[in-house]
C-alpha cells in the first residue's frame, strides 16, 4: 500500500490520498492486514480438536466391547488429549502377572520329599512303582493317606505346617456364617498357598500378634512366634520363627529356588528330584517355590535374637541392611521339604491379543518378576515367543560378561545381515541381574540396539525400577510412541514413564488404573483400543486439521487475490458479520462430524487386517507432504474461486433494469460458491455418511442460504451490515447467481475428484482394497490357511527348547511383621471392625 500510494499518486488522484506519514501508514497497513488475514489460522481449531477428542473419550468409555461384565468394569479414558497416540504405538511394555494372567491363583501340584502330587493327574503321569520306588504322580487324596502312613510322612508334616503358618495372611471369620474363614492375603500366591494347605488338611484358623492357630484333623495346634525374616526383592525368600507344640524351634523358609538350595544342609538327599519336578513346572508355566526348614538350638536363637533385635531397633537409614544380614545368621543349613507349583492362568484372548499386535507392527516387551524358564514358556502359552523364533538369552553374573554377551549377539547378527541371509525372527531374554548391567550408560546403547532388531523381548526377575528404566532407555533414543500396561502398584512407575499408559483394574487393586490414561479389564481390550480407535482417532484427527487449514485459505486468500485490484488499501470482498460467522456457523459442523463419525475402514475390518495400523504407525494420514498439498489445494481453489467469479462480475453485471449489481452482491455471491466448494470437499473426504453427516454438510448450506436473506433484510433496519442494503433482491432473483454457485463448485473439484479416482483406481494403498472388501461384502477365505498354521504350530511344539526349572514369588516389600503384630483375630470385633477392647 505505501508503494503504490509512492509511485502511483498521480494516477490515483481521485483516492484523494493527500500527504503520506511512512511510518504511521506503515503500521497502519500492517495492523489492517493483520485484522484481514486474522482468520487465515484456525484458532477455532484449537477449541475443535478440543471437542473431537473428548468425544473420542466418550466413545471409547462407551464401547461395550470393551467393557467386563463380569467385575462391571467399563473402559475409563482419563485423558482426551492422547487419544490419537493410540494410534501411533509402536511398542508395548508389558507386567505379565495380573495383565497377561488372571492374577487368580490355584493350588496345582506339589514335590514333598521327592514324591509329585497334583490335583489333577494325567493318565499317562499316574504313579506307579518301578524297581521299588515312586515314579510318576499322586493325586491330592493320596497325599492324605501318605501324610499319616509314608516313612516321608514327618517331611509332609512339616512341609503342610510350613504352608499354614509362613505367611503374611489374615483370616476373616463372619458372624452371620460361623465356621467359613475368608482369608486376606497380601498377594495372590500367599492365599493359594494357604488355601492349599486347607485343602490338604492343614486349616489355618486364627492369628494374633505372638502365634498362629492350625486346625489338624480335629485339633488345634498354637505356634508361638518368634520372629519374622521379612520377604524382599533382594532376599527373595521369607523365614518365620515358631515354637512349636512339641516345644522346639523351628525356621520355616519358603523363597526362590536360587536362594534356597544355597542354603541347604550337605545331607539333603531329596534335591536332584526336586530340580527334576521344577524343571517340569516351569515348562508347564507354573508359578513356583522351594520350602525348607531347620530345628533351631534354644542357645543359638537367644544369641541370634540379641542381634536381631538389636537390628530391629536401628533408627539409622540402613535398618533394612542390618535386618537382612542378621536373617543371614540363622537362615542356613536348611533341609529341603519340597517345592510348590502354583498356577496363574491366561486372561481369555491373550494369545491372539499379542500375536495380532505383531502382525499389526506392535512390538511387545514383557517385563516380569517371573524366572527365566516361567517367563519363556508364558511367552510361548501366550504367543509372544513362538518355536520358529531363536531365543538370545542373556543370562550373565557380571558386567564384563553381559557386555560379551550383547556384543557378540549384536555382532552375529549384523554379520547375518550383512551377508545378505535371511533373518529368522528373534525373541530376546533377559534377567534382572544382567539388566541391571545392561542399562549402564556404557552398555545400554548396544541393549537397546540388540533389544530393536528382535521381534519380542522378555525382561525377567524385574523391579519396578528396572521396568521404568528400561521404558525411559527406548524412550529417549528412539522417536517412537511407547505404551505401558500394567495392573499393580509396581507398574505404576512404567506406565507413567511411557507417553500412553493403560492400567488394568484387576485383583491388585486400582492403583495402576487410577495412574494411567486409560484404564480396562482386561488385557484383550488393547487390541480394539488401539486397533481400531487409536487408527480411528488418529485418522479423523489428521483429517480434521487438514481441513480445517484447507477451508479457511479456501476463503481467505480470494481476499490477497483482490488486494492487488484494490492497490492493497485493505478493502473487502465480504460484509465483515458474514466474514465473522463462517468459522462460528457456516463450517462448524463438518470437521465435529468429520471427526467424530467418520471411518475410513469399518472395526470389523480394521481388527480383520491388522496390518491396517501400520497406515496411522507411519503417519500416513497426516505427513508434511499431505499437509502441503491440502494448503495449495486451498490456494488452487481460492484462485478459481476469485478469478472466474471477478470474470462474471465483470464491470460490476449490468443488470436488465439497467443498474449494476455491485460490490456486496459479488461478494455475497462469492461467498456462497466458496461455501458450497468447501462443504463439497468435506463431501469428497468424508468415508461414511450418516443422519449427522447429512445434517452437516447439506446442512450447513441451507443454514446458510435460510440466514442469508433474513440477515440482510433485518441487520440494515437496526443499523448494523448497511452493506446489504437493497443485496437481496438483486441476488436471488438473478439466474448469474443461482448458476455461478453450482458451476464454480464444480470446476473447483473436478480436479479434486479426478485425483481421488485415479489414486484409488491405479495407485490404491492397503487401506482402498480393504474398502471395497467392505463395500462389496467380499468373503475372506483366509481361515483355512490359519488352521493348517495351527497344525504346524502344533508339530513344532514336540521340538520345544529343553527347560529349566523356574519359581516365582509374588509379595509385597512392605513390613510383614508389622502386619502381623496388628492382627489378633482370636477377640471379638465390632460392626465396623473395631476391637472389642476399643469400645469399653
Amino acid at each position: 500500500d505505501l508503494v503504490v500510494r509512492t509511485i502511483r499518486i498521480n494516477e490515483l488522484s481521485y483516492l484523494d490520498y493527500g500527504s503520506i506519514n511512512a511510518a504511521k501508514q506503515f503500521f497502519s497497513d500492517i495492523f489492517t492486514y493483520w485484522v484481514l488475514y486474522s482468520n487465515l489460522v484456525p484458532i477455532s481449531l484449537f477449541v475443535t480438536i478440543e471437542i473431537v477428542k473428548y468425544y473420542h473419550a466418550f466413545l471409547i468409555n462407551s464401547d461395550l466391547d470393551i467393557y467386563y461384565d463380569k467385575t462391571d468394569t467399563p473402559a475409563n479414558c482419563r485423558t482426551s488429549s492422547l487419544v490419537e497416540e493410540l494410534g501411533q504405538v509402536e511398542y508395548i511394555f508389558s507386567d505379565k502377572t495380573g495383565t497377561l494372567t488372571c492374577n487368580q491363583m490355584d493350588f496345582r501340584q506339589c514335590s514333598i520329599g521327592g514324591v509329585q502330587y497334583a490335583d489333577e493327574v494325567p493318565e499317562d503321569r499316574r504313579a506307579n512303582d518301578q524297581d521299588g520306588s515312586e515314579v510318576g504322580i499322586h493325586d491330592f487324596k493320596r497325599l492324605e493317606q501318605n501324610r499319616k502312613t509314608h516313612p516321608s510322612r514327618e517331611i509332609i508334616h512339616h512341609f503342610l505346617t510350613l504352608l499354614s503358618t509362613c505367611h503374611t495372611v489374615i483370616p476373616e471369620m463372619k458372624a452371620e456364617k460361623p465356621g467359613q474363614i475368608k482369608y486376606q492375603a497380601a498377594s495372590p500366591d500367599e492365599g493359594a498357598l494357604v488355601e492349599g494347605a486347607v485343602m490338604l488338611g492343614y486349616k489355618f484358623i486364627a492369628r494374633n500378634p505372638r502365634s498362629v492357630t492350625i486346625l489338624v484333623d480335629g485339633h488345634e495346634y498354637e505356634y508361638e512366634l518368634l520372629a519374622v525374616c521379612e520377604f524382599n526383592s533382594t532376599r527373595k525368600r521369607m523365614s518365620t520363627i515358631f515354637r512349636c507344640p512339641d516345644g522346639k524351634i523351628r525356621c520355616y523358609c519358603k523363597g526362590a529356588d536360587t536362594v534356597v538350595l544355597e542354603r541347604l544342609s550337605k545331607d539333603n538327599n531329596i534335591i536332584e528330584p526336586t530340580l527334576q519336578h521344577l524343571e517340569e513346572y516351569a515348562a508347564d508355566g507354573l508359578r513356583t517355590l522351594c520350602l525348607a526348614m531347620r530345628e533351631v538350638p534354644e542357645q543359638e536363637f537367644k544369641q541370634w535374637w540379641q542381634v536381631f533385635n538389636k537390628a530391629a531397633t536401628t533408627v539409622s537409614g540402613n535398618r533394612a541392611d542390618e535386618l537382612d544380614k542378621a536373617s543371614e545368621l540363622i537362615e542356613h543349613d536348611f533341609t529341603l521339604l519340597g517345592a510348590t507349583a502354583i498356577e496363574d492362568k491366561l486372561q481369555d484372548g491373550v494369545p491372539d491379543t499379542i500375536h495380532t499386535l505383531q502382525t499389526a507392527g506392535i512390538k511387545v516387551w514383557v517385563l516380569t518378576g517371573d524366572r527365566q524358564e516361567t517367563a519363556i514358556n508364558i511367552g510361548m502359552s501366550c504367543k509372544l515367543i513362538s518355536e520358529d523364533m531363536t531365543l538370545l538369552i542373556v543370562n550373565e553374573e557380571n558386567s564384563e560378561g553381559t557386555r560379551d554377551n550383547l556384543s557378540k549377539k549384536l555382532n552375529a547378527i549384523r554379520s547375518q545381515a550383512d551377508g545378505g541371509i535371511e533373518m529368522e525372527a528373534l525373541a530376546l531374554v533377559i534377567d534382572g541381574k544382567s539388566l541391571t548391567y545392561a542399562l549402564e550408560r556404557d552398555m545400554e546403547k548396544m541393549f537397546l540396539d540388540l533389544a530393536v532388531m528382535c521381534k519380542a523381548v522378555i525382561c525377567c526377575r524385574v523391579s519396578p525400577l528396572q521396568k521404568a528404566l528400561v521404558v525411559k532407555l527406548v524412550k529417549r533414543h528412539l522417536k517412537a510412541i511407547l505404551l505401558a500396561i500394567g495392573d499393580g502398584a509396581n507398574d505404576v512407575s512404567m506406565i507413567q514413564a511411557a507417553h500412553v499408559g493403560v492400567g488394568i483394574s484387576g485383583v491388585e487393586g486400582l492403583q495402576a488404573a487410577r495412574s494411567a490414561d486409560v484404564s480396562i479389564g482386561q488385557f484383550r481390550y488393547l487390541r480394539k483400543l488401539l486397533l481400531v480407535h487409536g487408527a480411528w482417532s488418529y485418522q479423523r484427527v489428521s483429517k480434521v486439521i487438514l481441513y480445517s487449514f484447507y477451508k479457511n485459505i479456501a476463503l481467505f486468500m480470494t481476499q490477497f487475490w483482490y488486494s492487488f485490484q484494490n492497490s492493497f488499501s485493505g478493502e473487502v470482498i465480504f460484509e465483515s458479520w458474514t466474514l465473522s460467522f463462517y468459522n462460528v456457523l457456516f463450517t462448524v459442523l463438518p470437521p465435529f462430524v468429520i471427526g467424530i463419525f467418520d471411518q475410513f475402514v469399518s472395526a470389523r475390518l480394521l481388527d480383520r487386517y491388522p496390518q491396517l495400523y501400520q497406515l496411522s504407525q507411519k503417519g500416513v494420514f497426516f505427513k508434511m507432504h499431505s499437509f502441503f498439498s491440502w494448503i495449495l489445494n486451498g490456494f488452487y481453489h481460492s484462485l478459481i474461486l476469485y478469478f472466474v467469479s471477478e470474470l462474471i462480475y465483470w464491470s460490476d453485471l449490468p443488470q436488465s433494469d439497467g443498474k449494476v449489481a455491485g460490490h456486496w452482491v459479488w461478494g455475497s455471491a462469492l461467498y456462497t460458491a466458496a461455501l458450497a466448494t468447501v462443504l463439497g470437499k468435506a463431501a469428497l473426504v468424508t468415508n461414511i455418511w450418516t443422519k449427522y453427516t447429512v445434517i452437516a454438510i447439506p446442512g450447513s448450506m441451507i443454514i446458510w442460504m435460510i440466514f442469508l436473506p433474513v440477515y440482510a433484510t433485518v441487520a440494515p433496519k437496526v443499523g448494523v451490515s448497511t452493506e446489504y442494503n437493497g443485496v437481496i433482491p438483486r441476488l436471488y432473483t438473478s439466474p448469474v447467481f443461482w448458476l455461478m454457485g453450482l458451476v464454480l463448485p464444480v470446476l473447483c473439484l473436478l480436479r479434486d475428484f479426478a485425483w481421488k479416482y485415479t489414486k484409488r483406481m491405479y495407485y490404491p494403498q492397503a487401506y482402498h482394497h480393504v474398502q471395497e472388501i467392505q463395500k462389496y461384502n467380499i468373503q475372506d477365505y483366509r481361515p483355512r490357511m490359519e488352521q493348517f498354521q495351527k497344525a504346524i504350530r502344533k508339530v513344532r511344539q514336540v521340538q520345544r527348547m529343553r527347560k529349566q526349572r523356574g519359581y516365582a514369588f509374588s509379595q509385597t516389600d512392605e513390613s510383614q511383621a508389622r502386619v502381623l503384630q496388628a492382627y489378633d483375630t482370636t477377640r471379638e470385633r465390632g460392626r465396623y471392625g473395631e476391637m472389642a477392647s476399643s469400645r469399653k
